[in-house]
């Protein structure tokens, strides 16, 4: 139920209307869009919008959706179901247009459906029949005329027609060239036609020197148009031969219609479904202008909460004044079904109402409203409105009166289905009566629990709000600096009317104002002042409401990016292990081969059987214990605590020598060193024991391995030290600092630009740790340039330990600029 009748011209539903109809493509879409009203089955309502929101994607999004050939043949085609009817050519031709319009639909549906169900569900039962336009091609050229060999009768009368024709001109010819000898005609004139015969001008004084019929004359009557006699018996023929014609085109044309009638309810059917395809564009090309959204719908209960919700023939009109809409946030629902609106006159209240009603009116018509996506809406099934004035001379009413009989309309039919708009609540009569019975009227309206958006200026009104469950006042805000309004709506409090303000800015002179002031009294003055402050308080803990919102919502994020990083660290810390278990087997397995070398050595030079019966027993029992899974995991949890831990004393003890300097190693410190010292390699776990020494490196055994160090990254270990050192299971360590080390080594060096001595350092320790970690192939980037660089490099490898091999890299590589280095491991 709407009420009144004037519903949609009070809240601008009729510019709508126009502006849809605008850009419809024919007159199927146009009567859509005429007829299109109020719904209240949500089903019916869901399914509107979501065309309409379909379809607004299609036209954003999509290609090849056919515009062209929107034609409504409708009249035409119903006018077949009589017997004996047909269309003529030109209705042929719409109709063959027309019908590829709606095969191009057909198709475009159907490659679409997939992504566009609602639109797809149109398609459902609308078929295409080719043999429609078959026909119509079979007697109609491309111009729309019917062809020659539409019937073999046809081509004969046209071949008769053409004929004589030719024959009439050939006398005619002859007639203007007698004529122009005898002077009757001027030189330079040329047969015409006059109601299908083929006549000759010929000057009025001379017109009975030219025996034949006057057809016609000119308007100043200086000129008539004579048949000639000799013609006169063809041109009666032609005639003759054309209404014989005329009389077998229709003839087709019945033939044709009779072949297409079957067809007339599938193809009736079809022009409904391109109707209906050009009534949802026009609504989805009206919402891509006015920012029209889909918002959620809810079909359980009539709520609305409108977001940035903006009235589209204001936003239009004031775009066209190069102004920009200022959108209003409303929202009422089971607790706050009512919103009383208050402020200052040109505030915004009554536009506010309007576009309550408009856009809830249009949702419920399947247009899209001006809202943004987030913005939730209802169904109701009554929708009332009470704005402007309805006096009227003939019925006997008074503005108030025209109130109070809309009043009682809502009374009567209001329920918790239903929203009431009512502008000026109470206004048009003695503010004391007025103010009571429209507090009445609002309580019997909460009763009832009726939704509705009323606008107003009295007090008690505000008052009443305030202190009833299910209303809530809200107020257009107001500039108090600069006396304008700002247009905007702020839901919880009530709003002033700054009647002073406005006066005082308009110019009515102070002595006035001071005397107005004096009438109403210090109550009213004081309440105002009070209501300013609070509403300025109100703005302020607002704004800091939802800078703690943001910063929840801030901090929400943040703990849910560390929640992701810490999963899928520690799926890499599973992987890691996984690969770490992996790695420390086969180091074990390297482990083992190198201590049953040592065995074989020990028994060769004839060592104590039983202790190399313990060794091999102690070697299984660690084999044992790193194999076992749980003992791995522990092993290697435990050794990562014990980096973490190494990690935190470090940036402690870093912390704490801000100003303290190591103390640099002296050349007699590390000379000090000698085959047979216990050591330790600096920067992990690792000691052993001194087997040789060259130049700046050294051969040390740890565990069960001998490798090569740098003797300044090796640290002299008193017999104790070592000893508390080795109880910490050293080879389980070093295989875990080798697998580490393995992982982050890189085999490839870049030398460039490097002195011969930095270069030569570089290149030993890459060739240190290759050996050490088990990769026997390194590659030095030195660059071509003179060669220096490359040759001390070379001279360098050939003196070096553990060195095989080294040669050029492959010239696609880089050639002579890098050289490989094979390694005896």
């Amino acid at each position: 139920m709407i009420y009144p009748d004037t519903f949609e011209q009070k809240v601008g539903f009729d510019k709508v209307r126009e502006l849809t109809l605008a850009r419809c493509l024919c007159e199927l879409g146009e009567q859509r869009v005429r007829d299109a009203g109020f719904n209240t089955n949500p089903d019916i309502v869901f399914e509107w919008i979501e065309q309409t929101h379909e379809m607004k994607t299609i036209c954003q999004m999509e290609d090849g959706f056919p515009t062209d050939g929107y034609i409504d043949v409708t009249p035409a085609l119903r006018k077949l179901n009589v017997e004996g009817q047909w269309l003529d050519e030109n209705e042929l031709q719409q109709l063959r247009r027309s019908l590829d319009t709606i095969k191009q639909l057909l198709a475009f549906v159907k490659r679409v459906s997939d992504k566009y169900p609602a639109i797809a569900k149109l398609a459902t039962g609308i078929n295409y029949y080719p043999y429609v336009i078959e026909r119509i091609d079979s007697i109609l050229d491309r111009y729309g005329r019917i062809k020659d060999n539409a019937s073999a009768k046809l081509a004969e009368i046209r071949a008769s027609i053409r004929a004589k024709e030719a024959s009439v001109n050939k006398l005619v010819q002859g007639i203007m060239r007698s004529a122009r000898e005898q002077g009757v005609v001027e030189a330079d004139t040329q047969p015409t036609v006059r109601e299908g015969r083929v006549v000759i001008p010929v000057a009025a004084a001379n017109k009975r020197k030219l025996k034949g019929i006057v057809h016609d004359e000119s308007a100043t009557g200086k000129t008539v148009f004579i048949e000639p006699v000799e013609v006169v018996e063809l041109n009666n023929e032609i005639r003759e031969l054309e209404y014989e014609e005329r009389r077998e085109i229709v003839r087709i044309l019945i033939e044709l219609a009779d072949s297409i009638r079957p067809y007339l309810p599938e193809l009736l059917t079809a022009y409904d479904f391109m109707g209906e395809i050009d009534f949802i564009r026009a609504k989805a090309l009206l919402a891509m202008e006015f920012d029209g959204v889909k918002p959620i719908l809810n079909s359980n209960s009539t709520v609305i909460y409108l977001r940035q919700a903006r009235h589209p023939i204001l936003q239009l009109s004031l775009k066209r004044e190069g102004k920009r809409i200022v959108p209003l946030d409303i929202e009422l629902n089971l607790n706050d079904r009512i919103l009383l609106i208050s402020g200052p006159n040109a505030g915004g209240k009554s536009v506010c109402l309007k576009t309550v009603g408009l856009l809830q009116y249009m949702l419920q018509c399947g247009f899209l409203p001006c809202v943004l996506e987030n913005s939730e809406m209802g169904i109701f099934s009554k929708i009332f409105i009470d704005i402007g004035d309805e006096q009227s001379l003939e019925n006997d009413l008074s503005t108030y009166s025209s109130h109070l009989i809309n009043m009682k309309q809502m009374l009567r039919h209001a329920d918790g289905q239903s929203l009431v708009l009512i502008d000026e609540f109470g206004a048009g009569t003695e503010p004391t009566a007025g103010g009571a019975i429209a507090e009445a009227i609002l309580q019997e309206l909460c009763n009832k629990g009726t939704f509705g958006v009323i606008t107003t200026h009295y007090s008690n009104l505000k008052h009443f709000a305030a202190n009833t469950p299910g209303i809530v006042n809200g107020a257009m805000l107001f500039d108090n600096e600069r006396i304008e309004p700002l247009f905007k709506l702020e839901i919880g409090k009530p709003g002033s009317s700054f009647a002073f303000e406005i006066a005082r800015k308009i110019g009515l002179p102070e002595k006035v104002l001071d005397v107005a002031s004096q009438k109403v009294g210090s109550d009213y003055i004081t309440f105002e002042k009070h209501l300013r402050e609070i509403s300025r308080d109100k703005r302020y803990w607002e704004k800091k409401r939802e800078s703690i919102r943001l910063a929840n919502k801030r901090a929400e994020e943040a703990e849910e990016k560390l929640q992701k990083e810490l999963e899928e660290l520690e799926k890499k810390r599973k992987e890691i292990i996984a690969t770490a278990k992996k790695e420390a087997q086969e180091l074990l397995a390297n482990v083992n081969k190198q201590i049953e070398n040592t065995i074989r050595t020990i028994k060769e030079t004839n060592a104590d059987k039983e202790r190399t019966r313990e060794a091999r027993k102690a070697l299984e029992n660690l084999k044992i214990e790193i194999e076992n899974p749980e003992t791995a995991n522990a092993l290697i949890e435990r050794k990562m605590e014990l980096i973490k831990q190494r990690q935190e004393r470090k940036a402690r003890k870093n912390q704490q020598k801000e100003t303290i300097t190591s103390k640099p190693v002296k050349e007699d410190e590390v000379r000090a060193i000698e085959p047979g010292d216990k050591v330790k390699v600096e920067g992990s776990d690792m000691v052993g024991e001194v087997i040789s020494i060259s130049d700046k490196s050294a051969s040390v055994a740890i565990g069960g391995m001998i490798t090569v160090v740098r003797v300044n990254k090796l640290k002299r270990l008193s017999t104790g030290e070592y000893r508390e050192a080795a109880k910490q299971k050293p080879t389980l360590n070093t295989g875990f600092d080798v697998y580490k080390r393995r992982l982050n080594f890189k085999s490839d060096i870049d030398v460039r630009g490097y002195r011969a001595e930095e270069a030569l350092e570089a290149v030993q320790d890459l060739i240190d740790d290759a050996l050490m970690l088990g990769f026997n192939r390194v590659r030095i980037l030195h660059g071509k340039g003179n060669g220096i660089l490359k040759q001390v490099i070379r001279d360098f490898l050939k003196a070096t330990p553990g060195v095989k091999n080294f040669s050029d890299e492959h010239v696609e590589f880089g050639g002579a600029g890098i050289t490989v280095v094979d390694l005896d491991v």
